[in-house]
């Protein structure tokens, strides 16, 4: 009997030991189950006959709930069949106009809408992978993210058509079809295809259309900047799709949710994990434009949304907001994302209540990824006994100002220890493939570190540097190499130097990115070399880069030298300038700024220096 009783007492009190001696061993457990559950799944979808795709899991919910509400988009709402019927309307049309076939790749150049979803869907129930261009790049970049994705079609949105034209010649050169969705367009190479879509059939299309399909098939190119150069084209698998999508449910969302998509659709997270994910759960998607911090609690309430997406500059700017009434409310219990610092969590925690912020690492190409599933602020993962299995990865020394991992006598690559900072490589295997960048191949093959640990093995470069602390919780510590991230996006430094060089009064250009207190990731920043007798042209500078770059882009920052530092191997050394930063009241050359709404560089006081630094400039 009294043993009973002490089994008894000692399973009652076996919760409370282990929220003591383990606190996240729950939280491991649930993290563990859903993960495997996921990819079992996976496995199953992958051995049936066809392979069950995306498409097919919406056309399942279709069957399964017709009516319910898919997408609210300004004031419209648009449920599951609609959509369904809109995308076949897209597939048959481009079928007849177009003649695509399964393999066909498409390039769509579209904004946040309702279209583009039932585009993309029409064009995956063709068997056609679509590249997602970024909408706002512009002339070169944007003739180059086309051309390096093979695409043969380009369908554009009828208020890109200026960007468009500004690449025509190139396009049609190439003998790339073009098409606005728009039912009317004078432009000579540029066909409309709105009342094509319009008049066409809503009759379902055979699965028999993309019947080629498997796992390793292409679905998607989504753009990166990588480590270097301009955006690069990652392919991304069907496999990636369906593990992408995954991550709401390992988050804990479910069917009943309303998930807010307010980043773009063209980059990994608000596609992949926003989109696709909600069509994996079956659940609704509130989509905006774009991210507007004034309106989104506003939002928030109207809808009822339950789980939201941020990047660390939105959670920021929702900070930053004046503080809602008495009585004001939300029903979010979720928020998904990354690049949050941890004042910023804390203090968004502390205004807008207790949300599960679910900070996490990937990136769109690599073979690695890691999820805090746990409360705990400031992490973005944790490692447990399924890491290392679903992720094979190591963390190595790495020499910052080299640049290059550190080796032993052998050539081998050594791993860091708790707590302390290192590169991020993940193994690369049958079953965690680094697929690479289409028509880059230089770019894959710098992306692929051989002889880490032992030789002839092969790892992804990350190009991050990560720390695991002895509590086996993850930390981004920063980008390595020549990319840095600013206002959620990736500026790849070579290609701004690039366009810095067709300023008429710059010789050379070396860029880099700076921090700035209170502001994440790091803004644009350029030493620059004139060309001798010259001085520098504040007008034309600001007008080349608008006429090449995105603003998130365009150096803010403007230093001028006599000469700039190089390597023994001819690369410009930038640590130094990095660390120094903008200061005038600390470097000697000249320092300039980029006034946007004077559309030109102006002298870098220390006036303005002090206002930038306590936010009365707004970057």
């Amino acid at each position: 009997m009294y043993v009973w009783i002490t089994v008894l007492a000692g399973l009652a009190l076996l919760p409370a030991l282990l929220k003591t001696f383990f606190p996240y061993f729950f939280q491991d457990c649930v993290y563990m189950y859903r993960a495997l559950g996921r990819g079992i799944r996976l496995i199953v979808y992958t051995k049936k006959t066809p392979f069950y795709s995306i498409v097919d899991c919406f056309l399942d919910a279709v069957k399964k709930h017709p009516g319910k509400v898919f997408i609210h988009f300004e004031g419209k709402t648009h449920s599951y069949e609609e959509v369904d019927k809109e995308s076949n309307k897209v597939a048959n049309a481009l079928r007849s106009e177009a003649g695509l076939r399964e393999g066909d790749t498409v390039a769509l150049f579209l904004g946040n809408e309702p279209r583009f979803v039932w585009t993309w869907l029409g064009l995956a129930k063709l068997g056609c992978p679509a590249a997602l261009l970024n909408f706002n790049i512009r002339s070169k970049s944007l003739l180059h993210c086309f051309s390096c994705c093979g695409a043969s079609v380009l369908i554009a949105a009828a208020e890109l058509r200026d960007a468009v034209e500004e690449i025509l010649p190139a396009l049609k050169e190439k003998g790339i079809t073009v098409y606005l969705l728009s039912d009317e367009c004078t432009t000579d190479g540029i066909q409309c295809i709105g009342q094509a879509i319009a008049k066409a059939s809503d009759t379902p299309l055979s699965p028999s259309l993309r019947s080629n399909i498997h796992i390793r098939t292409t679905a998607l190119y989504i753009y990166t900047s990588g480590t270097t150069g301009l955006p690069k084209a990652a392919y991304v698998t069907h496999e990636r799709v369906w593990a992408s999508s995954f991550i709401q449910g390992v988050c804990g969302v479910t069917s009943k949710d309303i998930f807010y998509i307010n980043l773009p659709l063209y980059h990994s997270a608000g596609f992949l994990i926003g989109l696709v994910g909600s069509i994996e759960r079956g659940n609704t998607v509130v989509l905006r434009r774009k991210f507007s911090a004034s309106q989104f609690w506003d939002d928030c309430r109207k809808y009822n949304i339950t789980v939201m997406q941020y990047i660390g500059e939105t959670l920021r700017y929702l900070c930053n907001t004046q503080k809602h009434k008495p009585g004001c409310y939300h029903n979010v219990r979720v928020a998904i994302g990354n690049g949050v610092r941890a004042d910023v969590w804390k203090e968004f925690l502390n205004r807008f209540g207790r949300i599960h912020v679910r900070e996490l690492y990937a990136a769109t190409e690599g073979n690695v990824g890691f999820i805090n599933y746990t409360d705990k602020v400031g992490v973005v993962g944790r490692i447990n006994i399924l890491s290392k299995v679903l992720f094979p990865f190591a963390i190595i020394k790495f020499d910052i100002e080299k640049e290059e991992p550190v080796r032993n006598a052998e050539g081998l690559c050594i791993p860091v220890g708790k707590d302390e900072v290192g590169l991020l490589v993940g193994k690369i295997t049958k079953h965690t493939p680094f697929v690479g960048y289409a028509g880059n191949k230089q770019q894959t093959v710098k992306k692929r570190l051989s002889d880490v640990f032992v030789k002839g093995d092969l790892y992804f470069n990350s190009g991050d540097l990560l720390r695991i602390d002895h509590d086996n919780f993850v930390y981004f510590h920063d980008r390595v190499g020549d990319t840095f991230r600013w206002k959620g996006e990736n500026v790849a430094t070579t290609e701004v130097a690039d366009i810095l060089m067709m300023v008429d009064c710059i010789e050379e250009a070396n860029v880099y990115g700076v921090k700035v207190e209170g502001h994440e990731g790091r803004i644009g920043m350029a030493a620059v070399k004139l060309k001798e007798g010259r001085e520098f042209d504040c007008n034309n500078t600001c007008s080349v880069l608008a006429n090449y770059l995105p603003v998130y882009a365009r150096p803010r920052f403007m230093r001028i030298q006599n000469s700039l530092e190089v390597t023994g191997t001819f690369k410009m050394k930038k640590v130094k300038l990095v660390e120094e930063g903008f200061d005038p009241n600390v470097i000697q050359d000249p320092l300039y700024f980029l006034d946007l709404t004077q559309k030109k560089y102006i002298p870098l006081s220390p006036e303005i220096h002090k206002s930038i630094m306590s936010q009365d400039i707004k970057l």
